[in-house]
């Protein structure tokens, strides 16, 4: 006699369910927000690096790496498409403060400083590349019970 196995199909996902999905979609937008800001930080920090007296531009290949790491994060865990702005817009808002005069006349991110304008660079394009690619590409499948 053969043994067919039962298929069960989940049943829909409660209130609680529903709460919790909410929860890690908030949790993980939250925390892509700080991703931003310290991708950000870690960028302009590392955009003064020297080796010998020249700037060596490690903060390029760390910002884009970062940049992407967080991108993916944000719409893994958020689970739309324009989660990519999550971290974009504090990157963007602190790279311009960086590049504002202070009063004091303090100025993290000079003209004359290639790898910080280069970071800015790298960091924009990685942003609106992941932006692009998030938006074109397939819909998430939700994999709710």
């Amino acid at each position: 006699m053969p043994v067919v196995e039962e298929q069960l199909t989940p049943p829909p996902p409660g209130r609680s369910a529903r709460l919790l999905d909410l929860a890690l979609r908030i949790a993980g937008g939250l925390v892509s927000v700080v991703g931003g800001v310290l991708t950000a930080l870690l960028g302009l920090l590392l955009s003064t690096v020297r080796v010998g007296g020249h700037l060596i531009g490690v903060s390029v290949p760390v910002t884009i790496g970062a940049a992407i790491a967080v991108s993916w994060f944000a719409y893994a865990t958020v689970g739309r498409k324009w989660a990519v702005a999550l971290p974009a817009l504090p990157w963007f808002v602190l790279m311009a403060v960086a590049a504002v005069r202070t009063a004091e006349g303090d100025l993290l991110v000079a003209g004359d400083n290639w790898v910080g304008l280069g970071m800015i660079t790298a960091g924009a394009m990685t942003f609106a590349v992941m932006a692009f690619r998030q938006i074109l590409g397939p819909a998430q499948r939700r994999h709710d019970g």
